[in-house]
């Protein structure tokens, strides 16, 4: 069906994965004072806006895409969805994305979906992903945007608690990021993408690994140590996050199957993050006044 491949251009499980962390720093925020109709339209209007991202960058990406066997079948390399049409869809999807966000949230909130959207589809997307190794580092800002969003829409201000989800969705999207491109390392290098393994080396990269979840594990510890979770998230945090470490860790045992290793780290991430999102969604503690730092 042709409605089928319009979706599957939108990357589903993508929008997902950013759904849930939208709604986790909203829920965050909140503090159990929950607005369904602004929850309802953030989530809705940022999940507009990363499809209409996914669809541009596959249009962009189509050369890239038609060297890869993971994604030489999307639609828009087998012409099954021109890319004119699919230019349109994406224009169409960005701008009733922004639409519902300037309509219902706030300019703070709207300032960091427009962030997330220029370095994913301008700078990422155009240039970083093809010409430079830090590619990963840079995409990593926008895919850190989510929680941000949501959480900025529910308080109205970017604070400690907000900068603490930027930060903590930033680096764990660098290990995660790190692990696809080692299990997916022909791909990318018959696309001569100068992904941290391709660039590199598998070493470098598997030390990146290790280095990059260790300070997540720390900076994940921040929200509760200062007071916007409890000691439940922190659990949740520890386990998971030394988890994954310790999974990370593994890919120096000798004899290790590679692919199956990146493959597990690349599974746990996904299992990391839902924890944690789903955690300070349900565990947020109400603020005195004074913890929160206004910026905005």
């Amino acid at each position: 069906m042709k409605i089928k491949r319009y979706i599957n251009i939108t990357k589903p499980g993508i929008i997902m994965g950013n759904l849930i962390s939208v709604a986790g720093g909203f829920l965050l925020a909140s503090r159990g004072e929950v607005d369904s109709l602004l929850m309802l339209m953030t989530v809705l209007g940022l999940s507009l806006v990363v499809a209409s991202g996914c669809v541009i960058n596959n249009c962009i990406d189509t050369d890239i895409d038609a060297k890869m066997q993971r994604t030489r079948n999307r639609a828009t390399v087998t012409g099954d969805v021109s890319i004119a049409h699919a230019l349109q869809f994406g224009v169409a999807l960005v701008v009733l994305g922004f639409g519902l966000l300037i309509c219902y949230t706030n300019s703070i909130a709207v300032g960091f979906a427009v962030l997330g959207y220029v370095v994913y589809v301008g700078v990422y997307s155009l240039y970083m992903k093809r010409k430079s190794v830090y590619g990963t580092l840079v995409g990593s800002l926008s895919g850190a945007v989510p929680p941000v969003v949501g959480y900025c829409a529910a308080s109205g201000q970017f604070d400690a608690g907000a900068a603490i989800l930027l930060l903590m969705f930033s680096l764990w999207q660098m290990p995660h990021s790190y692990a696809i491109a080692i299990f997916r390392f022909d791909d990318y290098a018959k696309a001569n993408i100068p992904v941290l393994p391709v660039a590199k080396g598998i070493a470098k990269t598997k030390l990146h690994i290790v280095l990059y979840i260790a300070v997540f594990a720390i900076v994940s510890a921040l929200l509760p140590l200062s007071g916007y979770t409890g000691l439940t998230f922190m659990a949740v945090a520890c386990v998971t996050s030394l988890w994954w470490l310790f999974m990370a860790l593994r890919g120096y045992r000798k004899n290790i199957e590679l692919v199956v290793w990146a493959r597990q780290v690349f599974g746990f991430s996904i299992l990391t993050i839902t924890a944690l999102s789903i955690g300070m969604a349900f565990d947020f503690q109400a603020l005195p006044p004074s913890f929160l730092v206004m910026l905005s």
